[in-house]
């Protein structure tokens, strides 16, 4: 299949799909007789599996090290695999963290605004961000 039809059936973008050949993420499994990259079912199953996992928040470089896995089962061991779901799930418990301290500064900073008809020339969250004051109105000093 050509690159269009990967695209349809993994549901990634031809952009993404070269983009993720540059990388070695996925291969083609030939040229057609016009020099058109040609895919395999395994071509389609990889797009599919980076699809998978890129949905769940891995990296490139994280997806390219499942591949590496996936590639060559009996040589790894599924530690290798829960080693990297483990990091994931402590880098996205950090991140929840860090978008509720966004989610506080975020109120403050509505709620120190009156919102109303007035010019913007005195508006609190224009002014916190120009004037770098979002710590004060956050209450991060």
């Amino acid at each position: 299949m050509k690159i269009g039809a990967l695209a349809e059936q993994s549901g990634l973008t031809t952009h993404t799909l070269r983009y993720y050949e540059k990388q070695g993420l996925i291969q083609a499994s030939g040229r057609s007789a016009s020099n058109y990259r040609v895919y395999d079912q395994e071509g389609l199953e990889t797009a599919r599996f980076i699809k998978r996992s890129r949905e769940m928040g891995f990296s490139l470089e994280e997806v390219d090290v499942f591949l590496s896995i996936r590639a060559d089962k009996p040589a790894h061991i599924c530690a290798e695999a829960k080693m990297l779901a483990e990091n994931k799930i402590t880098e996205v418990k950090e991140k929840i963290e860090e978008l509720k301290q966004v989610v506080v500064a975020l109120h403050k900073l509505s709620d120190a605004c009156c919102g109303g008809k007035e010019s913007a020339e005195f508006c609190s969250i224009i002014e916190a961000l120009e004037n770098k004051a979002l710590d004060d109105i956050a209450g991060d000093k």
